[in-house]
């Protein structure tokens, strides 16, 4: 089998991605990257955001953390590749994806740098590939001729499943032999238990609920590949982050603060603030899926970024020959310099009126 056939899964997604990323990047490269301020002299960061749900830098608005960057909420995107490319042509100011998926736009030459851990998984917050409880596939062999439903391709759960079957032994023509397409994740359960795909992507809410109903199994789980991992991070344009320090290093500093908040208080705690948050927020949305979050998910203390969370998707993007040998380093793909916590020493803790204050220890 060819190198071309073995590539072909991922560059179904990537090769249309890093095109628009690449053409992106030019268009932008000479036109600068001012960013909006207030009347009070804040600057605003456009972001997308999930409906029902509370990300880290909401988090860290609510909770006081920024001192010189409001947000502007301009709608609601769940997927990672286009959050990059949202980002690259100037609609938002900051997105959220995969970290193969940043680094495969940084290859293809889209001027973004990764600034903090957006989301990963630990023993209460990971995705699932799940099968009926009846299924005959038990095994990565089982799965050939087979399909698996995910949310989108060419990332974070393309990546794993194909790391998956890998580690169990299967060649890259068996792998190939494998059928990954796209399920909008609100679908992914019916799809698995009509029968219409053999695998289902769950996670968060999704995972939580199709369990109630039971029936459902697990083949494996992200959590069990790599145990305590951040996947994602979230990334600003290069020239951006130059010309806007002050505001990118508040926005890492406020998030990083809400992260390391959400690690160590009560999930109770969070829960409560979430649903503040949301209720408070004037987007016509429910507060139903708040009481399935388990934990924050993130790795690191604050969201700082490591280099394994890197260097393992550069080293599989090389392997399956998505990526030239030395094409990008991963010092070149991220940075925790804005990170309060990347020394260790910054560390939250609740004040006498139980609101989070910082010290240093």
């Amino acid at each position: 089998m060819s190198k071309s056939t073995l590539r072909g899964g991922l560059l179904r997604a990537f090769a249309a991605a890093a095109t628009l990323l690449t053409l992106a990047s030019a268009a932008t490269a000479c036109a600068g990257s001012e960013a909006t301020t207030t009347a009070d002299g804040r600057t605003v960061l456009r972001y997308e955001g999930a409906a029902g749900q509370v990300l880290f830098p909401e988090l860290a608005e609510a909770l006081g953390y920024y001192e010189d960057i409001d947000l502007e909420w301009i709608g609601d995107n769940g997927n990672g590749p286009q959050s990059l490319q949202n980002t690259a042509t100037k609609q938002i100011e900051f997105g959220s994806a995969f970290n193969g998926a940043v680094i495969k736009a940084q290859a293809g030459n889209s001027p973004l740098t990764s600034v903090l851990a957006s989301y990963g998984s630990d023993t209460e917050s990971f995705s699932g590939y799940y099968v009926l409880e009846g299924s005959p596939i038990r095994t990565a062999r089982d799965l050939i001729g087979k399909k698996v439903g995910m949310n989108t391709l060419g990332a974070h759960h393309e990546f794993l499943v194909r790391e998956w079957l890998s580690r169990q032994g299967l060649s890259p023509e068996e792998i190939s032999q494998v059928e990954l397409i796209v399920v909008p994740p609100v679908s992914t359960e019916q799809a698995l238990r009509e029968g219409r795909i053999d695998v289902g992507t769950l996670g968060s809410v999704f995972r939580e609920t199709a369990l109630e109903r039971g029936g459902i199994r697990p083949l494996f789980t992200d959590e069990s590949l790599f145990g305590s991992f951040s996947y994602g991070t979230y990334a600003f344009r290069t020239d951006f982050i130059e010309r806007n320090r002050d505001a990118v290093e508040d926005f890492v500093q406020g998030t990083a603060r809400a992260i390391r908040w959400a690690q160590v208080v009560p999930r109770e705690e969070v829960i409560a603030k979430f649903e503040e948050i949301i209720e408070g927020r004037g987007r016509n949305e429910t507060t139903d899926l708040v009481g399935y979050w388990r934990s924050p998910g993130v790795a690191g203390p604050g969201g700082v970024i490591t280099d394994q969370e890197i260097s393992t998707w550069i080293d599989w993007l090389v392997r399956n020959g998505e990526l030239e040998e030395g094409a990008i380093e991963v010092s070149e793909v991220y940075t925790n310099e804005f990170n309060p916590y990347s020394n260790g020493t910054y560390e939250p803790t609740s004040g006498p009126d139980g609101g989070p204050i910082e010290e240093a220890k």
